[in-house]
């Protein structure tokens, strides 16, 4: 299990235990220490807490009847029917099977209200190395997912949520006035109403690219209200750690980093070491660069992901470098 998931999955456990009533203060000491120990367990368990916030609005109308019953397949989607007559701590406990079932959500489905009348829709997008597909979302948005992309989406009346896991992802949001469309990814949150942009993940980097409108970018982690950036069309914003970097470029400049779209990479001027890095994202057969010096190589031009053994049939021919294929990889060198 990876970092962020082990952090979810002990944010959870501490969310229950905090509701039992023998919570004391040794456990509370225990729990501030897990929490000074990183930023990624301050953020898990405030992304977890803040689900409560509806939750916390729920009144408590007598004891729970049955368990929730009305689940449907729809392709890889979950349709959670919520149920008004379902305690607090029936919520909490039926977090620690979320994780099991829901691959890692964050107990995002949690909500009802005292008539019934409000519905979560829960849903699940992956790709796999080298894979590319389109989502069509309950309120009109639009999801297109790069290779090894892996998000969360959860809509209702009145909130639209979604957690980039992984990956790459192209939203095209559907405006709807007082109706946020919110992206979670590592410690950033995307805020828009209506837009076109792009979030990526590379570990603790997010890198948000606007094709069209606007967009902000908090940075969660740090709980502070002066740390969100606004970007607009042909920006791009770079966040990790407490740093922000937003570059301003043009509309084309952004069409071209989204050229995955297509099935196509684009690079200017780029490293070859660079852009062996981002073929290997899209492919299984690594390219492997031999030496720093042939890594330095600068290239431009526009290439199919899926095809890194012609990409260095190129690179022979133009530039007289050495290709040795196998079935695992492709290895570049003088």
């Amino acid at each position: 299990m990876s970092r962020a998931g082990t952090a979810r999955d002990q944010a959870a456990q501490w969310l229950i235990a905090r509701e039992q009533k023998d919570w004391d203060a040794e456990q509370q000491a225990s729990f501030d220490a897990w929490l000074a120990e990183s930023d990624m367990n301050k953020a898990a368990f405030w992304r977890l807490e803040h689900s409560w916030s509806e939750a916390d609005r729920i009144r408590a109308l007598g004891s729970a009847d049955s368990p929730p019953t009305d689940w449907a397949d729809v392709s890889e989607t979950k349709i959670f029917t919520p149920w008004h007559k379902w305690k607090r701590t029936s919520l909490i406990t039926g977090i620690a099977a979320s994780f099991v079932f829901l691959l890692g959500a964050s107990a995002f489905y949690l909500i009802g209200g005292s008539d019934g009348e409000r519905q979560k829709v829960v849903a699940h997008y992956a790709t796999k190395v080298g894979g590319h597909s389109r989502a069509q979302l309950s309120d009109g948005s639009q999801i297109e997912l790069n290779t090894a992309t892996s998000v969360r989406t959860a809509i209702d009346v009145s909130e639209r949520e979604v957690w980039l896991d992984k990956g790459e992802a192209f939203f095209e949001v559907a405006h709807q006035h007082g109706r946020p469309f919110i992206v979670h990814a590592g410690t950033r949150t995307i805020v828009v109403l209506g837009t076109k942009f792009a979030v990526r993940r590379d570990g603790a980097r997010v890198t948000v690219s606007v094709l069209e409108g606007r967009v902000r970018v908090d940075d969660f982690a740090s709980q502070r209200a002066d740390r969100s950036t606004i970007i607009t069309t042909g920006e791009s914003a770079i966040g990790e750690g407490a740093s922000t970097l937003v570059t301003s470029g043009t509309q084309g400049r952004i069409v071209d980093a989204l050229s995955w779209r297509e099935g196509m990479l684009h690079f200017d001027d780029k490293a070859l070491g660079d852009i062996a890095a981002e073929f290997n994202r899209y492919n299984q057969v690594k390219i492997i660069v031999a030496d720093a010096e042939v890594s330095a190589v600068r290239i431009g031009g526009t290439f199919p992901a899926s095809e890194p053994a012609g990409f260095a049939r190129l690179l022979r021919q133009a530039y007289g470098l050495n290709i040795q294929e196998t079935d695992e990889a492709i290895k570049i060198f003088k």
